[in-house]
């Protein structure tokens, strides 16, 4: 090869090599891209209120869920996933990764004079949109807040969603409420009522139908906006929390599905949880609450279940037309969607005895600016009164009841007690976790038996969209993060959880350490359950084995020290005025 050959030849070379590298680099520019920009998973987190363990399809119900039902068949079902057995504190511990007690909110939205029971998020925790946004998405909530005691419209606003970490808010700031006139119902910073707000107005007001029509219009709002960015949505329905108020197309698919009572419905599910691998037949089955043969009003009775039913079908409906938009955008592949409840079926007897009124005060329509001042109302917007009681058939806004024990007794079919006790009814949630680019394709439709908790989900987040959760925020020290990321999970692989999981709420305590169970309800002793083989809490072995019984309540104790639980009681403090 002569000379001219030889530099021919390198020059080619030369060039290659800049080509190669420039590819290369192009390459890398883009993978980096897509790691930390258009990759991003976006975030959905959706939550239900006052429902049981069973009350979905996929959890082994009858209601009617499709939507739900779709999400657990192409994602993961939780089994052992846990909250807190209240609403305040689910909702604290879901926005910050945190026990309860440790963001403020031990219990509800009153000062009880100690730092774990404030009534008010605290400065010492950071929300999940607070840790998000810092990754460049953006946030966006609607529905139920409940985690301030300042929501009046007039009051100090500085803990409201868009004061902490939300762009776009609409719902309420209070909790439950009259589903066609919410107390407290926001949109942003101010008050509104389903009558004057300029942005949303459906030919008849349902609160859960709002909160999914709003959170659909963010979505394409997003598209719109910020389409290069990722998402957090929040959604927190107040389906299925009383007053037991639905639309009549919704409670007519319902009518005369529970007129046999509640045992024929509590043995159907029994069957179907058994089938769907969600009750191990070794367990013993918790007893039945409530004897249909006594019921003397039993067209009332299963009117309450048929209007319950109505409530989350309607929610599940909405969670559908979320999804649609989701699909629509293209952006559905890359979302991650968390479904949960924020405690078990609820047991309070709210509206089941007929109001007594010291006096009859004149009742006059609402003008559309008036805002609804009472979470149980007096009078409808029209001016009617609102009635209680066993003569009165739930459903119309002119009503306001709780479905009751027993049928919360279906709700939380196999396990015993309800919302307010830390028992299995209590804090035993579905979780259906749904990532078609997160989650392994064997991985999905599968159930994942391992224990997890509220605050995993701030560590979820944190994980799969690379954020940074801080250390310090408006010159306050953020307390770390309580729980592990779920994201393992999605992969067939177990989740390393370092600490056990904890509970305290209103006196009644526990911990979960592995296969143990230590439990016990205020002022009470404690129990100690094998949850491999008695998950249903069937058989105390407190007595015959008082080593593990000790080992673990002074873990609890040592928890409850850091926590801001102690001392224990601090939640029947004296409330303070609200400034």
């Amino acid at each position: 090869m002569n000379l001219h050959s030889m530099n021919k030849l390198a020059s080619f070379h030369s060039a290659l090599k800049r080509r190669i590298s420039l590819t290369l680099c192009v390459a890398l520019c883009c993978s980096a891209f897509t790691l930390f920009g258009a990759s991003k998973p976006n975030i959905l987190i959706i939550l239900s209120d006052d429902m049981g363990y069973s009350d979905l399809g996929c959890y082994g119900g009858e209601i009617k869920t499709p939507n739900l039902d779709s999400l657990a068949k192409g994602g993961i079902r939780f089994t052992q996933f846990y909250n807190t057995a209240r609403c305040c504190p689910t909702r604290a511990s879901l926005l910050t990764g945190l026990y309860p007690q440790q963001a403020g909110m031990g219990h509800m939205t009153h000062d009880s004079g100690v730092d774990g029971y404030r009534g008010n998020l605290n400065r010492q925790c950071v929300t999940i949109p607070e840790v998000l946004r810092k990754a460049d998405y953006r946030t966006y909530m609607c529905g139920k807040w409940h985690v301030t005691r300042f929501d009046e419209a007039d009051s100090d606003n500085s803990n409201w969603p868009v004061q902490r970490g939300f762009d776009k808010f609409y719902g309420t700031v209070k909790g439950g409420g009259s589903y066609y006139d919410p107390a407290a119902l926001c949109r942003q910073n101010t008050f509104i009522t389903p009558e004057n707000d300029p942005e949303y107005k459906p030919k008849k007001f349902y609160y859960t139908e709002a909160i999914s029509d709003n959170a659909v219009r963010f979505l394409q709002q997003h598209g719109e906006e910020s389409p290069e960015k990722p998402f957090f949505m929040y959604v927190a329905y107040t389906a299925a929390h009383w007053p037991m108020h639905a639309l009549e197309k919704d409670i007519v698919k319902y009518r005369g599905k529970f007129d046999g009572g509640y045992g024929p419905v509590r043995e159907a599910r029994i069957k179907q949880l058994k089938k769907l691998g969600l009750l191990d037949p070794k367990w013993a089955v918790t007893p039945q609450v409530g004897d249909w043969s006594t019921v003397e009003n039993k067209a009332w009775e299963s009117r309450c279940m048929e209007v319950y039913a109505a409530m989350v079908d309607n929610m599940d409906q909405g969670i559908g037309r979320i999804i649609a938009q989701l699909k629509k955008s293209g952006r559905l592949d890359n979302t991650l969607v968390f479904f949960l409840q924020d405690n078990g079926g609820c047991a309070e007897a709210m509206g089941r005895s007929a109001r007594v009124e010291k006096s009859s005060p004149e009742i006059k329509p609402y003008g559309p600016n008036d805002l609804q001042p009472n979470v149980a109302p007096f009078q409808t917007r029209d001016g009617r009164k609102v009635r209680m009681g066993p003569e009165v058939m739930p459903g119309t806004e002119d009503t306001f009841i709780a479905y009751g024990r027993a049928w919360a007794n279906v709700s939380n079919t196999p396990f015993r007690e309800y919302k307010h006790w830390v028992h299995e009814g209590g804090i035993s949630t579905p979780l259906i976790a749904h990532w078609p680019k997160g989650i392994e394709p064997k991985q999905r439709g599968k159930l994942a038996q391992q224990p997890g908790h509220l605050i995993d989900l701030m560590a979820t987040c944190v994980d799969v969209s690379g954020a940074s959760y801080p250390k310090e925020v408006r010159g306050e020290n953020i307390k770390p993060m309580e729980g592990m990321t779920l994201q393992p999970v999605f992969k067939g692989e177990a989740a390393p959880r370092k600490e056990p999981i904890f509970w305290e709420h209103e006196g009644n305590r526990a911990i979960r350490d592995g296969g143990w169970k230590l439990v016990a309800k205020e002022n009470e002793p404690w129990e100690l359950y094998d949850m491999v083989k008695d998950r249903t809490e069937t058989r105390d072995l407190a007595k015959d084995l008082p080593e593990k019984v000790r080992e673990l309540s002074a873990k609890w104790d040592r928890w409850a020290e850091r926590a801001n639980v102690l001392p224990l009681g601090s939640w029947r403090g004296k409330p303070t005025a609200k400034k």
